[in-house]
């Protein structure tokens, strides 16, 4: 008989979806900080590929690593898994990342978070598409909304959202959504039968490669200005290689609706980070962050509520 996973347990399915959605709230100011030290503009798209490629090539490295140390093996790809490798890379790393850089370019900060917490809806429709053990579709779609109102809320902030739509902008980031909500149902459908751990490895490796080549022959340049530079692009690739290999390993135990809600949580760590590390819009911690936490909460509950 197999050994359970603590994983499996639903406290440490709260605890460990919670911290991944950390680590990647944290990318948000450690991006921005990463370009001020490598001296990549806002409007250097081919510098910053070039700089998610290095950096997802290392996430793949410390991934690769830190797994065939567990399993005390090598983990290596072979002809039963190099084609899923490629299938999860083209969505997780290459498609959405090309997207998302593209579309950011076109659209607001805004509208690009509030897009991107659609997510949650487009991984759990995906999944009932592809998954043939993921039911009750509209019910989770219905309990998702607070999730939703709370990432809403908290983005808002006061603001009027205009209703315009750009194909290159606003198109581009929900191009870059669908595609992340296709590798999270990919690395739950090869779970079954592989290690997520070495699918999210050789995944970002070789599609971390791939931008990294992109960029390069786009004309894209890192400058750092001191060593810091490079323990900062350090940490970026160990938070994607800890926070995926976390959330492949969950997927791998649990419906997929039941790990992804928790990606509601992401905009709030994020904007919390943002303020204590780039000192960014303080009004944005009154009182409807805690709203909004309260939204969010709300809708995991009733998700993984039995």
């Amino acid at each position: 008989m197999e050994k359970k996973s603590i994983l499996q347990n639903t406290f440490m399915l709260v605890i460990t979806a919670l911290f991944c959605n950390l680590l990647w709230g944290t990318a948000i100011p450690a991006i921005k900080i990463g370009y001020q030290l490598f001296q990549i503009s806002s409007s250097d798209t081919a510098s910053q590929i070039l700089f998610a490629g290095i950096r997802f090539t290392l996430a793949g490295l410390l991934t690769l690593f830190i797994g065939s140390l567990s399993a005390k093996k090598l983990l290596l790809p072979n002809k039963k898994n190099i084609s899923k490798i490629f299938m999860v890379s083209l969505f997780q790393t290459v498609l959405q990342y090309f997207f998302f850089y593209g579309g950011l370019a076109h659209a607001s900060g805004v509208k690009s978070s509030i897009i991107e917490s659609s997510l949650v809806f487009f991984t759990i429709i995906l999944s009932a598409i592809f998954l043939h053990n993921e039911k009750n579709t509209a019910k989770k779609l219905l309990c998702c909304l607070p999730g939703f109102l709370g990432v809403l809320l908290i983005n808002l902030n006061g603001q009027t959202l205009t209703l315009d739509f750009q194909w290159n902008g606003e198109g581009f980031i929900l191009f870059s959504t669908i595609a992340a909500s296709m590798a999270t149902v990919l690395i739950k459908k090869y779970s079954a039968d592989e290690s997520p751990v070495l699918i999210c490895g050789w995944q970002f490796f070789f599609g971390g490669l791939l931008m990294a080549v992109i960029g390069y022959f786009m004309g894209g340049t890192l400058s750092p200005v001191s060593s810091t530079a490079y323990l900062l692009l350090f940490y970026l690739g160990f938070l994607s290689a800890a926070a995926y290999s976390l959330w492949g390993l969950l997927l791998k135990y649990h419906p997929v609706s039941k790990v992804s809600v928790f990606s509601f949580t992401n905009p709030i760590f994020g904007i919390l980070s943002s303020a204590l590390f780039l000192h960014e819009d303080p009004s944005a911690l009154g009182w409807h962050l805690y709203a909004a936490l309260m939204l969010v909460c709300i809708g995991i509950y009733l998700v993984n509520k039995e």
